[in-house]
């Protein structure tokens, strides 16, 4: 069973002095599939995973253990050294959502995080933290990178076309101002389909 608790804004990453990019669904909100995004600047776990410890302890209670699928995760340590503990990592190929972290805690439970890449936008990143921490949002982990690479793709054609569009003449173009003497010509021809 998944737990929600409510976002925590401009949390500071005490590794690099930035802030952490997560984003938590709301206190109370009916239990969901994902609690929320965390959008980490690498994929190097046991650089990134400190940050995220440091802010959820206190809301969560101690975060013991996480596990992640491989795919997106070049190296995974099995322990991680936090503030103060270390926290056993796990992962998992087939069990695991690629684009999912499951953190464990003692105290209260599971949560599941979705992980939006490094070098995702930030306005595709915005738009998926804010995705999985609404408590209505019915899409797995992957259903919403799907998504979300779905709608770039469709973003990427529609300013193709526009582009082409453009260049063939269409909505930049200019009118021109003056007739050719085979264009005038052209216009005054009778239309022979019309009633005589």
């Amino acid at each position: 069973m998944t737990t929600t608790i409510a976002y925590t804004p401009a949390v500071e990453d005490r590794t690099a002095s930035l802030p952490l990019r997560l984003v938590l669904a709301p206190a109370g909100s009916a239990p969901a599939l994902l609690d929320g995004a965390w959008w980490p600047r690498s994929r190097d776990l046991a650089a990134e995973l400190p940050a995220l410890t440091a802010v959820l302890d206190p809301l969560w209670g101690r975060i013991t253990h996480a596990t992640v699928n491989p795919t997106f995760w070049p190296v995974i340590p099995r322990k991680v050294p936090v503030d103060g503990h270390v926290v056993g990592i796990g992962w998992f190929k087939a069990e695991q959502d690629p684009h999912k972290l499951l953190l464990f805690s003692y105290t209260v439970g599971r949560w599941d995080l979705l992980v939006i890449p490094p070098e995702t936008s930030p306005a595709t990143a915005a738009r998926l933290m804010a995705e999985a921490a609404d408590p209505r949002c019915t899409l797995t982990a992957s259903a919403l990178m799907d998504e979300a690479e779905q709608r770039r793709i469709a973003e990427e054609m529609e300013l193709s076309l526009v582009s082409v569009w453009d260049s063939e003449g269409g909505h930049g173009a200019s009118l021109p101002t003056s007739r050719s003497p085979a264009q005038a010509a052209i216009a005054q021809v009778p239309d022979a389909t019309k009633g005589a």
